[in-house]
């Protein structure tokens, strides 16, 4: 390879010691170690601390696998939006590569990400694709093709669904990348911060931040660098429409908002969304999927005043 960047790994963290652990094993493991490890932990007892003590002690025994390690354990930081903003203020390297702490890297994660970034000199920040997220049914891809229109749309999530079929692929251009796996060039987001508004699981940050960077910077997806996003047993456990109703409601309250045609999409999966509710409720004979719809909808309206 040409004359590389550095990369720094920032993994927020709240109480998953065993997800972390497996994750920080995956980044100390790459072909390409980064230059540094940054962890920002606000969970409430220092077992995370001590499982990614044993990983980087077993890493600095091979010189060529190591790489420097800060470890901020913070109880006063809520979510994953304050945490990211915290590790950006001390980060170092050309490149920061945000990650969530449940993320196996594949070997050549690190490898595949740099190679993109100097093959596509233009690329301001580079996603890599996630391998282990199925299809979904039938049905629920009906309902998203159906109601989730112009800027609610979300073009990632049938890129990974085809991780197998476009390996070989090159670079896809997107508008927006997922929180748990993104990284740019640190001059192109210095300065620029996620929402701290959102506390706890931050809906919508990645998207929002986005948004926020300036029209030139151009976003790819590389299909060649690969990761397993094994979903924590310890996530958010309730229904999907609360958490799918906070994320887009904030974005379109605080982004999305204006013109007829953003407008009149917002409204439309509003309708989706109530369809989804009543029609859940009656199969439930509960009304845990309306008051799940309802939660979202405040819990949005509370993040952007």
């Amino acid at each position: 390879m040409k004359e590389r960047p550095t990369v720094c790994v920032i993994i927020p963290t709240k109480n998953r010691p065993e997800d972390l652990q497996r994750a920080v094993r995956s980044v100390l493991s790459q072909t390409m170690p980064p230059q540094s490890l940054l962890i920002v932990d606000q969970s409430v007892n220092g077992i995370s601390r001590r499982a990614v003590e044993v990983e980087y002690a077993n890493a600095t025994a091979q010189p060529d696998k190591a790489c420097a390690l800060t470890y901020i354990h913070d109880t006063t930081i809520s979510g994953s939006a304050t945490a990211r903003n915290r590790a950006m203020e001390i980060a170092d390297g050309d490149i920061w590569l945000f990650l969530d702490d449940d993320v196996i890297l594949e070997a050549d994660f690190v490898e595949q990400l740099l190679r993109t970034y100097l093959d596509f000199p233009e690329a301001g920040g580079v996603s890599g694709i996630i391998t282990n997220y199925p299809r979904p049914s039938l049905q629920s891809r009906i309902w998203h093709s159906l109601f989730m229109r112009g800027p609610f749309h979300d073009e990632r999530q049938p890129i990974y669904w085809s991780a197998e079929r476009l390996r070989n692929s090159g670079p896809v251009r997107v508008s927006r990348f997922g929180g748990g796996l993104m990284s740019f060039y640190a001059d192109a987001v210095r300065g620029n911060y996620f929402d701290a508004n959102l506390r706890g699981v931050s809906d919508g940050e990645d998207v929002d931040f986005c948004a926020r960077l300036e029209p030139d910077v151009v976003l790819l997806i590389t299909p060649h660098a690969r990761l397993e996003h094994r979903h924590s047993s310890v996530r958010l456990q309730d229904h999907w429409l609360r958490r799918s109703a906070r994320g887009n409601f904030f974005l379109y309250r605080k982004i999305w908002n204006k013109g007829t045609f953003n407008r009149v999409c917002y409204l439309w999966l509003l309708v989706g969304y109530s369809l989804v509710a009543i029609v859940g409720s009656a199969r439930r004979l509960s009304l845990a999927p309306y008051r799940a719809l309802r939660m979202g909808q405040e819990e949005a309206r509370s993040a952007v005043p």
